[in-house]
Order: C-alpha cells, then structure tokens, then sequence
C-alpha cells in the first residue's frame, strides 16, 4: 500500500494535455477529490475518509502538498543516475532537507498499530492516532507512505518517464516496461516516428 499511497501522491503534478503541467492538489477541492480517490490506501495510514475530508482546508492542503515536495525530491534522487521528472527540475528541495521533512511530518502524531481480525476474514493492520487531529493524520499517514516507499526495495525500480510532456514517476513492473501507462507509450512511438520523417526531408 505505501507504494501505491506515494506513487498516487507524487502522482497529483501530472501533464495537462496541452504542453504544460497540471496540479490535481492546486485546491482544497482538489485535495477533497483526491482523497475520496484515494480512500483505501490512505485508511492504512491515516483513517477513515470521513474524518480526513473534514479536515480538508487550505493548511492542509499546503502540508499536503509539502510532503509531495519533499517525496518527489528524493524520487528524483532514487532515479539517479536517470534524470528527474521534467516538472521538478526548478522546484526540488536538497535530499538532506526533503529527507529532514519528511522525518518530521511522519512524527507529527503519535500512532498506535491496530490488528483487525473479523471472522472468516484476513488480518488487517492499520495506524490510529486521535481523531480530532486529522489534519496531522493525514500529513504523518502520507509521510509515513512516503517514507516506508523509499526505504523498500520497490524504490530501485523506481523510475521517471520518459514520454514527451509526462513528468510522473512509476514503479518499473516487468523489464520490458518502458512508460508510465501505455497512452505514454504511444505518444512517445509517435514523436519518435514524426522526428523520423522530419529529418528525413
């Protein structure tokens, strides 16, 4: 799940469609839509969606948004030698203060691990703190994703992609995957067949 909770994160500065770079987190609306998408992976790290959205104002969005900083500035370490996400070229922390803040988002709120074990059911592990802070729930729940991503192993396979106009980051699935998502594919088959034919003529 912290896998999939920072990729998400990371995920929210995104190509527009036209030329330039979109941010799904840009307002507190944007932050709301976001966590109703991303409901079962944040009840792992930070509870119930009814609580997180409750919390949702503009200093929250902006600890939100800080995390993303400071996650994608060590994605772009973690993908070294390759290059950074073009969107991040301007706007990284050093890794000494990106690893700094997460550190210390991840301690905003003291959780407690809660094992779930309903009959006929699977074991569940999730993370409680007290529900009148959500907002601290919420930036330590995405820190604490963000944190447990960089420290596995799934973090070697990390990678930026490389289509014209992508700046997301994935996790490389099998060793053929080139791309982030197939449309990302074929956009990149189709710059290279159109700069093929330009300089041919």
């Amino acid at each position: 799940m912290s896998t999939q909770l920072a990729l998400a994160l990371a995920s929210t500065i995104r190509h527009d469609g036209s030329g330039g770079v979109a941010d799904d987190l840009g307002d507190v609306a944007g932050l709301t839509r976001w966590l109703h998408e991303q409901a079962e992976p944040l009840r792992e790290y930070a509870g119930e969606l009814d609580l997180l959205v409750s919390a949702a104002d503009e200093q929250t969005r902006l600890d939100v948004v800080a995390v993303r900083r400071a996650a994608r500035t060590l994605f772009a370490v973690a993908v070294r030698p390759g290059p950074p996400s073009r969107a991040d070229s301007s706007s990284l922390l050093t890794p000494p203060e990106a690893v700094d803040h997460l550190n210390q988002a991840a301690a905003l709120l003291p959780v407690r691990p809660v094992l779930r074990w309903p009959e006929q059911g699977v074991p569940t592990l999730s993370w409680q703190g007290e529900a009148a802070q959500a907002r601290l729930r919420l930036t330590a729940g995405l820190a604490r994703a963000a944190v447990e991503f960089l420290a596995s192993p799934a973090r070697d396979l990390l990678r930026a992609c490389p289509a014209p106009r992508c700046v997301r980051y994935f996790v490389k699935d099998h060793a053929r995957q080139e791309w982030c998502k197939p449309s990302c594919g074929n956009r990149a088959r189709v710059a290279r067949h159109y700069q093929r034919h330009t300089t041919a003529r």
